[in-house]
């Protein structure tokens, strides 16, 4: 039987429950066992469960459906537990090093309950607070986290002690406990790092749920009325969950405007019902909501609150486009309804008709034709669009029109910071690439990239208003997590960009490599270099006519600068063919009989098409110190890594580069996850059509996948 049982429920913290597992496994006292609960096997914290367990015997997940919530997956950790304390770890916090030693020395003298410290820190990671440990023997728990205290098995099992449903969870086990226990100690040292979220509680959101309070009041204080509990805990315990009432009562938004009445009448009665002999209430403002919620005076309680203030933020912010007119325009046109069979799509800042945005729009056409689309673009990409697509000139009258009325708003970067999110529309986020480099808030501690990225509040603004994130793999689908803290849904549907890897013919790459020009018979490479933040124009690192030479006559090179560059002059000559002003990159990529690529997101994509990669990572160690990355491509490389232009060569010259079947196999398995050739058609029938997440195709597993046909090789 281990020392310490630690359960980490994980629904929703995926991006962080390494740290968490990390934190455990690393502690210098090692008697534990280690009890993830995850929603299902398969799930994205199923999977980094999984993993843990393979390589640590003292990990053992459990599973919970997420239905159940926080108290079920508590709760199903606890019928797993054989260890002789329990620890709840939340699965985005952190042990701090040393903790289970000093919980071990602190439970020499054997106790139901011990609390220790614990340290909040902020979800950027800067500010952190301790906040002091409360050490009244006669209301421990009642406010102490589930997370800040280790429980006897023993103890919760005589008892019969589990967490009751609900939100406030926390609440009523802190109260059953207070009731139940008889040995109480607390360890004056930090033993957890609580991590808050950027979203915040959910207890501390609007909503009917806030209601939920008072049943674990009224469950804690029924149990109480039936046990013998001294007089000084009836009191204390009495004042400590009242006082949690009084303040959900006494904030201006928690509970909705239209039943705070109703919440303060059920309040008053659960006070006036259980209310213990010889309680006096607190001195003090505190002191005077008690008596009025005793005598149920709510107009006096209202008026004490200062209602107003519950109005003062209530209307939306009018956004500010840059001409009057069009303001006016804009904030009128918000005044109207949703126009529902409306959808605005945009990519690449307005670049074009491109990327996921473009595959979902051509998907629609085809499942939702009632619903009308309208492109927003840059004017100088309105004679590159496709004959009959309706679009609109960003900043024009019309897009502001467009932004105010559209239920759907498509994007793969963000819309302008003044677009607001109305109530009822529907904002997909569906990114442009599996993240390498770090992103979003992650790119804080880089100066080089943090001075470029501007306000990350008004970043975290943009991300507030997506609705769904569209992630192509569960690494996505955890770094985005990380990077683009809200709260968004992710759908694990693929990347409709990459559809037409499954769908294409022979017959349609042959007829995009004569588009681009590629020589019949020649072997074409794809080099595709990433931007560099550190410095400034497109600088293609590498000599590509000394490489031609190097590599021979059988290969031709289509370069593809990082869009960044897609307004540059032509780089054509001889045998390079630069590419980079074709609209679409997955046109280029099918084309492409291999890839070079360095650090840039187009080898996920590409390694889909299961044809060689290589990786020309020349500058990698200033790349990652500089950009920050999220995992060594070097080290779990689809295909060979060359160093200097010379080991590029060579891979070509001697035919190594078609040789890396395994190590392609292994990166298409982790990176190549959700894209089958059906994600447009997942991500139209669930946001555009609204069909229920069951109703979706499922994935189709990755060896019954057949890619398009690579025009001059087979697959090695």
């Amino acid at each position: 039987m281990p020392r310490f049982s630690v359960i980490v429920p994980t629904h929703g913290v995926a991006g962080r429950l390494a740290h968490a597992l990390d934190s455990v496994l690393t502690q210098s006292y090692g008697d534990f066992e280690l009890i993830p609960v995850c929603d299902a096997p398969d799930s994205p914290a199923g999977t980094v469960a999984a993993a843990y367990a393979a390589r640590d015997s003292r990990v053992a997940p459990v599973h919970s459906p997420p239905s159940g919530g926080l108290s079920a997956a508590r709760n199903a950790g606890m019928a797993a537990a054989t260890g002789t304390y329990l620890i709840f770890l939340d699965g985005d916090d952190d042990l701090v090093p040393g903790a289970l030693a000093n919980l071990d020395a602190g439970l020499r003298t054997e106790v139901d309950v011990l609390c220790f410290g614990h340290e909040r820190v902020h979800w950027w990671e800067g500010e952190s607070s301790t906040p002091p440990l409360d050490k009244d023997p006669d209301v421990i728990g009642v406010h102490v986290p589930a997370w800040s205290a280790a429980y006897r098995r023993a103890f919760l099992i005589e008892h019969r002690l589990t967490f009751p449903d609900g939100h406030f969870t926390d609440a009523g086990w802190g109260g059953l406990v207070t009731l139940a226990t008889g040995r109480v100690a607390a360890l004056d040292a930090v033993c957890v790092r609580h991590h808050l979220r950027r979203q915040g509680s959910r207890l501390n959101t609007p909503g009917e749920h806030q209601f939920e309070l008072l049943d674990q009041v009224e469950l804690v204080l029924t149990h109480a009325a039936e046990q013998t509990v001294s007089a000084a805990r009836a009191r204390a315990l009495f004042d400590r969950l009242f006082a949690l009432v009084l303040k959900t009562a006494a904030h201006p938004t928690r509970v909705p405007a239209r039943r705070r009445r109703a919440f303060f009448r059920r309040a008053g009665r659960l006070y006036r019902r259980h209310r213990p002999a010889g309680f006096r209430p607190p001195a003090g403002s505190l002191g005077v909501q008690h008596r009025l919620l005793a005598t149920g005076a709510y107009s006096a309680f209202r008026a004490l609150r200062g209602a107003n203030q519950a109005a003062a933020k209530a209307a939306a912010l009018v956004p500010r486009p840059t001409m009057l007119r069009t303001r006016a325009l804009y904030a009128a046109q918000l005044r109207r309804p949703l126009d529902e069979n409306l959808a605005v799509y945009c990519a690449y800042w307005g670049r074009g008709y491109a990327c996921n945005p473009a595959a979902i729009h051509a998907k629609a056409r085809e499942l939702a034709p009632h619903i009308r689309s309208v492109f927003l673009v840059e004017p100088d990409a309105v004679d590159a669009l496709p004959n009959g697509l309706d679009y609109a000139v960003i900043g024009s009258r019309r897009s502001w029109e467009m932004l105010a009325r559209a239920k759907y708003l498509i994007n793969n970067a963000n819309f302008a910071d003044e677009v607001v999110k109305r109530p009822g529309s529907v904002h997909l986020q569906t990114q442009h690439g599996t993240p390498l480099k770090k992103m979003g808030v992650d790119q804080s501690t880089y100066p080089v990239v943090a001075a470029a990225t501007g306000s990350f509040t008004k970043l975290l603004t943009r991300v507030d208003r997506w609705d769904y994130n569209l992630s192509s793999n569960r690494h996505s689908t955890e770094m985005w997590e990380r990077a683009f803290p809200a709260t968004y849904e992710a759908l694990e549907y693929g990347y409709p960009r990459n559809d037409v890897y499954y769908t294409a013919t022979a017959s349609d790459v042959a007829d995009v490599r004569r588009r681009l020009g590629v020589p019949e018979g020649k072997t074409a490479l794809l080099y595709a270099p990433t931007h560099r933040d550190y410095s400034t124009g497109f600088d293609s690192r590498l000599d590509l006519e000394a490489f031609c030479e190097e590599i021979g006559d059988g290969f031709v090179v289509l370069l593809r600068a990082h869009y960044f560059y897609d307004q540059g002059s032509a780089r054509s000559s001889g045998r390079i063919i630069d590419v980079t002003g074709h609209r679409s990159s997955e046109d280029v990529c099918l084309a492409a009989d291999a890839l070079i690529t360095d650090y840039s997101s187009i080898m996920f994509d590409y390694a889909n098409l299961d044809r060689p990669i290589v990786v020309y990572a020349d500058d990698w160690e200033v790349y990652r110190e500089t950009r920050g990355v999220y995992f060594d491509v070097t080290k779990a490389p689809p295909g060979p890594v060359a160093r200097t232009p010379q080991e590029l060569a060579r891979v070509f010259r001697d035919g190594s580069y078609a040789q890396s079947r395994d190590l392609r196999a292994q990166f298409r398995e982790r990176f190549c996850q959700f894209d089958d050739g059906r994600a447009a058609e997942r991500v139209v029938r669930r946001v555009l059509l609204g069909e229920p997440p069951e109703a979706i195709a499922p994935i189709v597993p990755l060896a019954e996948r057949t890619p398009a046909p690579a025009a001059t090789l087979v697959r090695s």
